[in-house]
């Protein structure tokens, strides 16, 4: 037989690729389908004709993008300074800047917008000091102003995390070179260093465009409804599933986020970034002049501040009996928190179970996709990654209405498969099945296929091979890939904000979002979101725990 076709892998692929039909490519395609289609069926362009006479639509289409680019380019000046002081420079704190410079991306944007509204807003804390003492504010939350100042802070640890990575990678002999030619400041790092690691940054940049562009959370919260998430949610929700411009809306979002993935790929097309060795040890830190030193720990000390104000701001919320046209609250109390866990604590138990159940199906099937990829010649293999990873560039928002729209009078069990918590569950596990992939692809492909044919050498068949070998040295990537699935699904409120019809079957995401649209109810939503950090952050540590203890019994048994 041919092992090309050998039956078991063969009926996997099968089976990941029906998966992946029924619950991405089918749903994305109808949304593209009704954007083009007639009432009768047939063809036409007349929508985004329609869609582009109004005036509200032109609008919202022009302020996503410019949203999009200037959050991108704002987080880019946050993220730059950053990683190279700390990369490329003696510079003290630099492990934990690094780390703090991550804690954006463990409370989701919307929830730290409402906070920074009082700190930031026009009556928040820092402009009735600025009022006081100098006689002006500052507009920082003012309309678009207010999603691109969230979203930079929130987004720009894409772009730090890669393009720290990509600095490190650096032989740091070339930049030793373009100094001894006499390059120096701005030049080298114009000339050298960020050619060098402009890989990681525009796999950075993408990231962020795409989740900026599908954002619908932020600007909702910020009651900012002149951009294409939230036209698209609400034309949705207010005219119908019928209404052809929301599907326009869908298909200009796909396309868009389709692009910035292609035309990344293209900036790097033909391009040589190798170098002879790595960084690494090679890599020679210089030390700051004492003025340039100041300039660093200045912004770096500004930037954290900024970066750290959503978390402080929301605990004081959360704390806050009265906050309204002061600096800080003017009473404490806990009673939010008991509200939360009296009204809402079917919210958190509907969030582990949502979450725990996507982010197991993501590493059984990022695990079993990594496994066919890697360690098979199964013809089409690749296709099953391309599927898997396309969902990164699917909003959250298409892939909820292609759902509605398709599994539209479903039934499964007796109960409409719209109307179920089950629609939510797999929505949370196709958006982030290509964590999980890629952290499972990337630990097999550091284990050498040699510990496999070794044991089978032995006698021990394939699957045997797998459950004994495979699996055990594979736990590490796969405990990241469900920590990681699990707790970027907590945060998920695109496809959320959709798919729940009923209180009863809402996470915590949903719970914050309602209880954020009131005034008297950003209490409760405060202490609810804190309580969505804490266990995000717990179970990060928890997972870096076992990884490191699972690393040591490694070693031991080496």
């Amino acid at each position: 037989m041919n092992s090309r076709y050998a039956p078991v892998p063969t009926a996997v692929a099968i089976a990941i690729a029906i998966f992946l039909m029924a619950f991405l490519i089918v749903p994305v395609l109808s949304v593209v389908y009704i954007a083009f289609s007639n009432a009768d069926g047939s063809l036409t362009l007349a929508h985004f004709m329609s869609f582009f006479d109004l005036t509200l639509m032109r609008e919202s289409f022009w302020n996503s993008l410019y949203v999009a680019l200037m959050t991108v380019l704002m987080a880019s000046l946050i993220a730059l300074p950053l990683a190279y002081f700390t990369v490329r420079f003696e510079f003290r704190g630099a492990i934990l800047i690094q780390t703090l410079g991550v804690l954006p991306l463990i409370m989701p944007p919307f929830v730290g917008a409402a906070a920074m509204q009082l700190l930031f807003g026009r009556s928040g804390s820092l402009n009735l000091l600025l009022s006081e003492w100098f006689g002006f504010g500052i507009p920082f939350m003012e309309g678009l102003n207010g999603v691109i100042f969230v979203e930079s802070l929130h987004y720009f640890p894409f772009i730090l995390l890669n393009l720290t990575m990509a600095l490190n990678n650096i032989d740091g002999a070339m930049e030793e070179a373009a100094q001894n030619l006499g390059a120096s400041g701005l030049r080298l790092f114009r000339r050298v260093v960020f050619p060098l690691a402009m890989p990681g940054y525009v796999a950075g940049a993408s990231l962020v465009f795409l989740k900026v562009y599908d954002d619908l959370g932020t600007p909702l919260v910020l009651n900012v409804t002149n951009m294409l998430a939230p036209q698209a949610y609400l034309r949705i929700t207010s005219i119908g599933l019928e209404d052809p411009i929301g599907y326009v809306i869908c298909f200009i979002m796909v396309a868009f986020s389709l692009a910035a993935m292609w035309l990344s790929v293209q900036v790097m097309r033909g391009k040589d970034y190798a170098t002879l060795q790595r960084g690494g040890n090679s890599l020679s830190k210089r030390r700051l002049t004492p003025m340039h030193a100041m300039l660093a720990y200045g912004w770096t000390v500004l930037v954290l501040l900024l970066v750290l104000s959503p978390h402080l701001g929301i605990l004081l919320l959360s704390l806050a009996k009265v906050w309204s046209y002061s600096v800080l609250p003017d009473a404490y109390t806990l009673a939010h928190y008991v509200t939360v866990f009296q009204d809402s604590s079917r919210m958190m138990a509907n969030t582990l179970l949502y979450c725990g159940l996507a982010a197991l199906i993501d590493v059984v099937l990022g695990a079993a996709i990594a496994y066919l990829i890697l360690r098979t010649t199964l013809p089409g293999r690749q296709a099953l990654d391309f599927m898997a990873t396309a969902a990164l560039t699917i909003p959250g928002v298409v892939l909820g209405i292609g759902y509605l729209r398709l599994f539209k009078g479903v039934e499964m069990g007796g109960a409409v498969l719209t109307s179920s918590w089950v629609l939510i569950m797999i929505a949370y596990a196709v958006r982030r099945l290509p964590y999980a992939l890629r952290s499972c692809m990337a630990v097999l492909q550091q284990m050498h296929v040699s510990l496999e044919e070794a044991a089978e050498n032995l006698g021990a068949g394939k699957l045997r091979t797998i459950r004994r070998i495979v699996l055990p040295l594979m736990i590490g990537g796969i405990l990241a890939g469900f920590v990681t699935s699990f707790i970027t699904a907590t945060v998920e409120l695109s496809a959320t904000i959709l798919l729940v019809n009923a209180e009863r079957l809402a996470p915590m995401s949903y719970g914050i979002y309602l209880y954020m649209q009131s005034i008297a109810g950003r209490g409760p939503g405060a202490a609810l979101g804190v309580i969505a950090v804490v266990i995000v952050a717990l179970g990060t540590y928890a997972s870096h725990r076992f990884i490191a203890s699972r690393a040591v019994q490694i070693e031991m048994k080496g």
